[in-house]
């Protein structure tokens, strides 16, 4: 049995040009793994406080994206553990063009859908659907010609589920609250109503509310608004 001491699972960004991130992308690896990533929840409540009171009430408003902050190190200077540079073949002019590998893949605007893709983070238990959000590179050592031999990459990416995701993850029961809803192949509105509202009753309003000519005939894959009603 044989051993493959430099087999090493590494970061990778996969990019894709559809929200569904089906099929293979381009990937980005990274050089080394990061020491440590943060991950980021927050909770919005409405701030507003009436006059002459001393508090108020935590209201919910919304769940922002998730977020997701790492530092990437590109090393084109040869000196590092093992020699392992050395052996990947990584030169000494490769750092920039690394930084730009990157920026192509997570940042700059793709000429077929008109903006930046749709990314994916895996790492061991890391899977994150996201784009994204910012990214500061930061260039040091360089040679005497001015050529970096170092960059340190500060990224965030927050999260970015598809409808059908987000609506799974959010699960909005309450008939009070505004709901979206993707049309499976066997879904039909009265019955999708029976499930939001209680009642197969308000099936009209809704296709009112979504400008439906036809609600027999609902295409899997459409979205679905449900306005919030009062019973």
């Amino acid at each position: 049995m044989s051993f493959n001491f430099f087999k090493l699972e590494k970061l990778t960004i996969v990019s894709h040009k559809k929200e569904e991130r089906k099929g293979l992308g381009e990937k980005f690896v990274v050089m080394f793994n990061p020491e440590s990533y943060s991950h980021s929840y927050q909770n919005v409540y409405d701030n507003k406080q009436g006059i002459n009171t001393s508090g108020r009430k935590a209201k919910y408003a919304m769940s922002m994206p998730e977020k997701l902050n790492l530092k990437i190190i590109l090393d084109g200077s040869g000196v590092t553990t093992f020699g392992l540079t050395s052996i990947m073949g990584m030169g000494r002019d490769d750092v920039y063009k690394q930084v730009q590998e990157f920026m192509k893949i997570t940042s700059y605007m793709d000429g077929e859908i008109h903006e930046p893709k749709y990314l994916t983070l895996k790492w061991g238990d890391l899977l994150f659907k996201c784009r994204l959000g910012s990214v500061q590179v930061n260039y040091s050592l360089f040679d005497r010609n001015g050529i970096p031999l170092r960059a340190e990459l500060d990224t965030e990416f927050f999260g970015d589920l598809e409808v059908s995701e987000r609506l799974k993850k959010e699960n909005k029961n309450s008939p009070d609250l505004t709901h979206y809803r993707v049309v499976g192949a066997h879904d039909r509105l009265p019955l999708m109503c029976e499930k939001i509202y209680g009642s197969a009753q308000y099936y009209l309003l809704v296709a009112k509310a979504n400008h439906l000519d036809d609600f027999r005939n609902l295409t899997p894959g459409q979205e679905i608004y449900f306005p919030p009603i009062e019973q």
